[in-house]
């Protein structure tokens, strides 16, 4: 009999895929199963290579309701098969989250399991409006309430009288379509009509919108704003602390929807700049990157790399797929101590330095041409190796080869161009919810042409913005029709947020 796997009820936190805790990744990281809740940041299920699948709403007489006893059986049912299981849930497993009804299935069953804690959304969505739950001049309380009951229970469970009277902040979870009847309640009760009150929708992403109004006017002024769920109600002298204390929405780039073109395993760094600048990251994987069917030529060459005199890399794919293939066949750093190191740019040259490598020549324009003539001085008759993909721009062998250098193309891994984009993506660039896409490479650019087809014009120009790593990018963007907003100056992704950045301050007007 197979021993049962354990399964892990994991707080993802609110909407920030940033604010799970590394406990939840660890898991994440040891995960078979994971079955997440429709609050959970996509993004964080970047942490696992487990089978993802995500529980849904299924309409019931109520209304769309979550069939928490299925979950509990598909949990059960894959513990039972001996996988480990991540039950990965939006804000805290334990608030409002029905994570101890899972928990107890699990018990009742004999299925050993741990529970990870969240950043349950009341307090991340009241830090990231800049409103702290509790003050010690304004609130030295805080009450988390329901806005949603079992609508099965024959009355409800909740005292407005006491909630009314109550010294502190008040949290309604699940509350947005009951608004008018909580506001109402609670004035009924004895709450002062002028309470400070607020509903945050969409906490903690850079779709987030707080919409503050004392209580007596807060449904009439939601309503008119048209915020939609997720959201919380906040009530309280705490929700005046806003105007002053407010920084997420002060972002540079708060609200905008940036698509990053990069392969879908290598946008880490990408993901974590659109987030630090307000920013949502969409990907838009123009390009898949494999490694070689053969490694025959690769390792033929490294066993001889010390016959050449210069190694170049003009990508971080390029140095982690020859030093990983060097690594596996045995080799260390040791094996390069004869040769010189060159790198097209910054992102390239710290690649190499996650190995311990420290590139000899790192030109200050990140291109190409720069580098050609950083090494012309340097590589007159030598022997160079250039560590790349299977197709890119050749100016490298041209100019090298020009001051008679030798210059041997070893590919290291391969482009693929993608043909579309993921279902849900897709759909967000048809519904006009992407501002800008950035363009790190002319490959790129071009395939991009490719997979936008007929539609480019109708996506492109003032509905979506691009923006290009460098002049040799826009030049391909140009070449198949593309219209480039803005350019990098540092050629670096860094360099395609800054520009965006430096558009969007210059030009504050929303793009028709």
């Amino acid at each position: 009999m197979t021993n049962p796997g354990t399964v892990y009820l994991v707080g993802a936190g609110s909407g920030d895929p940033g604010l799970i805790s590394l406990r939840g990744v660890e898991c994440l990281r040891q995960a078979d199963v994971v079955l997440y809740d429709g609050l959970v940041n996509p993004l964080i299920l970047r942490h696992t290579r487990a089978s993802a699948e995500r529980t849904s709403r299924a309409m019931g007489p109520d209304g769309r309701r979550i069939d928490q006893a299925e979950i509990n059986q598909r949990l059960i049912d894959a513990a039972k098969a001996g996988h480990t299981v991540v039950r990965l849930k939006g804000g805290d497993p334990f608030i409002f989250g029905r994570g101890s009804e899972e928990a107890a299935a699990l018990a009742a069953e004999g299925i050993p399991f741990e529970v990870v804690p969240g950043v349950t959304a009341a307090v991340a969505a009241g830090e990231y409006a800049g409103i702290s739950l509790t003050h010690r001049n304004l609130a030295s309380a805080v009450a988390f309430i329901t806005g949603h009951e079992d609508p099965t229970k024959s009355e409800s469970s909740l005292d407005y009288n006491q909630l009314a009277a109550f010294r502190g902040t008040l949290v309604f979870y699940m509350g947005l379509h009951r608004l008018p009847k909580i506001a109402a309640a609670l004035i009924e009760a004895g709450k002062d009509p002028a309470t400070p009150a607020c509903v945050i929708s969409r906490a903690t992403t850079p779709l987030q919108r707080t919409v503050t109004a004392p209580l007596q006017d807060l449904p009439e002024t939601v309503a008119a704003a048209m915020l939609q769920a997720p959201s919380l109600i906040i009530v309280g002298e705490c929700v005046s602390q806003r105007e002053q204390i407010a920084w997420f929405e002060r972002k540079p780039l708060f609200g905008k929807s940036i698509g990053i073109t990069r392969p879908i395993g290598q946008t880490k760094e990408q993901i974590s700049q659109c987030l630090a600048l307000g920013a949502r990251p969409v990907l838009l994987p123009t390009i898949e990157i494999t490694s070689p069917e053969n490694w025959q030529t690769v390792d033929d060459t490294i066993a001889r790399i010390d016959k050449f005199d210069w190694l170049i890399f003009t990508s971080t794919n390029g140095v982690q797929s020859y030093l990983d293939r060097l690594w596996q066949l045995g080799y260390d750093s040791r094996r390069l101590a004869n040769v010189k190191i060159a790198a097209i740019g910054p992102s390239t040259a710290g690649s190499l330095e996650a190995y311990h490598l420290r590139a000899d020549v790192v030109p200050e324009e990140y291109r190409a041409e720069a580098l050609a003539e950083s090494l012309k001085p340097l590589a007159a008759g030598q022997r160079v190796l250039w560590a790349g993909a299977n197709r890119g721009r050749e100016v490298l062998i041209d100019e090298l080869t020009a001051i008679g250098a030798t210059v041997e193309k070893l590919v290291v891994y391969h482009n693929h161009d993608a043909t579309t984009f993921p279902e849900a993506e897709q759909a967000l660039l048809e519904a006009g919810g992407i501002d800008w896409i950035g363009l790190s490479s002319p490959s790129i650019a071009r395939n991009l042409r490719d997979i936008l087809g007929k539609t480019a014009e109708q996506h492109l120009g003032n509905r979506i913005r691009l923006a290009a790593i460098s002049p040799v990018t826009a030049s391909a963007a140009a070449e198949v029709g593309l219209p480039v907003a803005t350019v990098a100056t540092e050629y670096t992704w860094q360099g395609i947020f800054n520009a965006i950045q430096a558009f969007e301050e210059s030009s504050p007007s929303e793009p028709d």
